[in-house]
């Protein structure tokens, strides 16, 4: 037994509780089991039904406002489960201080994320904010929904339908987002050669609309991985990587970013693989399993969202992640997905034949690519298999010529021919 995000061990009872109290509340919720100690051993408690007393009293006179919790005593081992629900009257404070779990620690939040604890539990979201700069203007907006809605007069009136501007408060951060002009951090984009260190093509989008640094990065993609094939009398176009699952990881990472993070969403583009990293994380109430298998659609920013479904970007029901997944049904290669508290990456490989690979093998050399070579140890923390199995991989991979070695010794690394 150990301790993670949402299970915490107290020996006995003290105040250093409140504070993980604090981060149940402000989440995912939570249980702290007091009659355990750190390495997990149950100890039990000396008088479980006085101390039940004693934790509510602590959290009672300490905690504001007033959490939504359970207590629960084990018989059996004299150990008491407290369980503290999500709350919905956010911020939850324990000394004038809000707190989260981070892994199996509890750390105090910092001011960014205070300010969202404050609009959740006012049931606001950053989006409808108003916007600081109210002398907007909307060319680009207003050119797409011509094109593709149909729309003949853009108004303020379509502003309001769309939710992007109120009489009482004039225009939202939404707004500025798809505004032709704003302030707010954009797309950054770079191609690489044969290593990190060389640079073939670097664009930053930014300042502009968001709709607008869609449509850029889209034409980069288009320049670098789509060409035309000529096969007899017919002209095809040929996708080394499927443009529905760029377009796809593209708008999820704009739609679904945390715009109150001056943070660009950071597009990598190498020969064999596409890296697109979203800033924010997953947003409250979906789970790193949800997310991946699009069992659960929770929208950071529905206005934006709305917005982009109506122009036929993204489906209203949050299944890019499975189009992502199906535009590799037929490649040997597929898309990663590396989730973390303030980022969610995507990667995009090449669209690889069938080399007829085994399992470990098509592990290991999924892990790998053309221009960062990685060493032993990195890759044995990424595909999980012990060290002789994966030494026996490389070799095979080797002796196929689809991997190559760099360097010797301790500094021997691997990377895709």
């Amino acid at each position: 037994m150990r301790e993670t995000k949402t299970v915490e061990f107290k020996e006995s009872v003290t105040n250093s509780f409140l504070k993980t109290v604090s981060a149940y509340a402000n989440y995912e919720g939570g249980t702290v089991l007091f009659g355990v100690n750190d390495q997990g051993k149950v100890v039990g408690l000396a008088n479980p039904i006085q101390q039940c007393l004693d934790i509510e009293h602590r959290i009672n006179d300490a905690i504001s406002p007033r959490p939504e919790y359970s207590l629960d005593i084990r018989e059996a081992d004299s150990v008491v489960a407290l369980t503290v629900c999500p709350g919905t009257s956010k911020p939850y404070l324990y000394r004038s201080k809000a707190y989260k779990r981070s892994d199996a620690s509890t750390v105090e939040v910092d001011t960014v994320e205070l300010t969202r604890l404050i609009l959740e539990g006012r049931n606001v979201a950053f989006e409808q904010l108003p916007a600081k700069n109210q002398d907007l203007a909307f060319t680009y907006l207003g050119n797409l929904l011509s094109k593709y809605l149909a729309l003949d007069v853009f108004t303020k009136d379509t502003l309001k339908t769309l939710e992007l501007y109120k009489e009482e408060s004039g225009y939202n951060n939404a707004a500025a987002i798809l505004a032709d002009r704003n302030s707010f951090p954009g797309v950054d984009l770079a191609q690489f050669g044969e290593s990190i260190n060389v640079i073939n093509r670097r664009v930053t989008s930014e300042g502009k609309s968001v709709l607008e640094e869609f449509d850029e990065a889209l034409q980069v993609f288009d320049d670098l991985y789509c060409y035309e094939e000529v096969v007899g009398a017919t002209r095809r176009t040929v996708e080394r990587v499927p443009l529905t699952a760029f377009r796809e990881a593209l708008a999820n990472a704009l739609v679904h970013r945390a715009w109150d993070v001056e943070a660009r969403v950071r597009i990598s583009m190498f020969d064999d693989h596409i890296e697109v990293v979203s800033p924010g994380g997953l947003p409250t109430g979906i789970s790193e399993e949800e997310y991946l298998v699009d069992s659960v659609s929770v929208r950071r920013n529905p206005i934006l969202a709305n917005v982009f479904y109506r122009l036929g970007i993204i489906e209203a029901f949050g299944t890019g992640i499975r189009r992502i997944k199906n535009a590799y049904e037929d490649s040997a290669s597929k898309p990663q997905f590396d989730v973390r508290e303030n980022s969610i990456t995507v990667v995009l490989p090449v669209l690889r034949r069938d080399f007829g690979l085994d399992e470990a093998q098509s592990l290991v050399f999924d892990q790998l690519n053309s221009v960062r070579p990685i060493g032993m140890s990195e890759l044995l923390d990424r595909v999980g298999l012990g060290k002789s199995k994966v030494h026996r991989v490389l070799k095979q991979l080797i002796e196929r010529g689809l991997v190559l070695v760099v360097g010797s010794g301790r500094g021997t690394k691997y990377r895709k021919a």
